[in-house]
This record gives C-alpha cells, structure tokens and sequence, in this order.
C-alpha cells in the first residue's frame, strides 16, 4: 500500500504544470470473474467507486476545449465469481476480491467540426493490489480428496490455491458527456498478471464488463 501512495502522488505531481485540472468521483457497476481455474465459472456482479483527475495534454483555447487527457484514477472495487469444478451446475464455490485499482488513462475526445465533441475513448495500464480476500467453497471441501482432478491430474479449481498480491492489466473506456457535470460510460478490465501463481495449467487473472459514471468535482487552471 505505501509503494500505490507513492506511485499515486509522483503521478500527481510531475502533472501540476498541466494547462488545466479538472477533478472528481466516479463509480461502475460491472460482471466479472476470475478466469482459468474454477471449472466452469460463472461471473458474479460487483462495483467500484474511487476518485479521478483529468490533467490537460494540449492548451485550452477557450473553457473547456482540451480534447486529449491524462487521467489517473485511484479506485475500490470488488470482483468475484461462482465456481462449479464438478461441472453439475449445483453447489457453485463462491470467489470475492476487493481490490484497490490504480488505472493510468490516456483519454481521447472524438472532435466534431474541429471542436472537442462529446464522446470520448480511455485506455491505459491498470495497477491492482488485492486487500481482501474472500471464498466459500460449500461441498466442495468434502468431495476434493479424490476428484478434484481433470483428466491430466490438474486441480480444477481454486481451493488453497494462493493469491497474488499485485497484478496489472489494462482498462478501455468508451463513455459521453452528458452534461458539463456529468459523464457515462461502458467499460471493459482485463487483466495480464497471475492471480493464482502457483497454478501452472491455464492463465489466471481479472476481467469484468461494466457501467458507470463519472461526477465532476471542480476545475482548475
């Protein structure tokens, strides 16, 4: 957690000579899971909420007219998944991470005749560092011992199964604005780092597809 804050606030202020600052809130509502070792996974819904600012990467002519951003963004957010290792669509094991986010967006307003329009692109690098974890595995601690296994002798899910810490991915956004305040957007998080590191037979990690907001706070120059 202290390298995040120290990452979050150097981000911050190498960015304090930008042409302007506009600050604020933001929060999703998505489906996600944890992919690569549940069996059959089923995604479970969650949400986020954290705090944004959008740094100015080219001059505002008049109020408001900046078209390309920078925009870190420090966030909570939850994801999780139902497990069916014995594929019989009954007893899912239940998964829930809460994730601290640190998304690094490089954000593009579409132009319309030459002036800055009103749908806008984000993409960048995603940090996750995993505060809590959360699982209940239901019956499936009492059938493991002897067929918990797939056809190669791999365990199929994630019981014991430890998990990483920090992971990294990446985070796209497409939104509009609704109005000076206000912005919506679908957005899509996948994620590139092991979440089961000792887990060898697939690639594991984070993925959700969600809904959202973002309120403006204020501005400054």
């Amino acid at each position: 957690m202290k390298k995040l804050i120290v990452v979050y606030s150097l981000l911050l202020f190498g960015l304090t000579n930008a042409q302007s600052i506009k600050y604020g809130v933001t929060g999703s509502f998505h489906k996600g899971s944890l992919a690569g070792i549940h069996g059959i996974s089923k995604g479970d819904f969650g949400g986020s909420v954290g705090v944004f600012a959008d740094f100015s990467l080219v001059t505002n002519d008049i109020y408001d007219s900046a078209w390309l951003y920078f925009t870190p963004q420090l966030e909570v957010f939850t994801i999780g998944e139902k497990g069916d290792w014995n594929e019989d669509e009954k007893d899912y094991q239940k998964y829930s991470n809460v994730y601290v986010g640190v998304p690094l967006y490089i954000k593009y307003y579409l132009k319309s005749h030459g002036y800055k329009g009103d749908i806008y692109i984000m993409a960048g690098p995603k940090l996750e560092f995993l505060v809590s974890e959360k699982t209940d595995e239901g019956n499936a601690a009492k059938e493991v011992l002897n067929t918990n296994f797939d056809e190669d002798g791999i365990a199929k899910f994630g019981l014991g199964q430890k998990l990483s810490k920090f992971s990294y991915g990446l985070s796209v956004k497409v939104g509009a604005k609704v109005n000076d305040k206000l912005e919506a957007f679908i957005r899509f998080d996948r994620g590139f780092a092991k979440i089961y590191p000792d887990y060898t037979a697939k690639s594991t990690y984070n993925r959700f597809l969600g809904i959202g907001v973002s309120y403006y706070l204020g501005e400054t120059n």
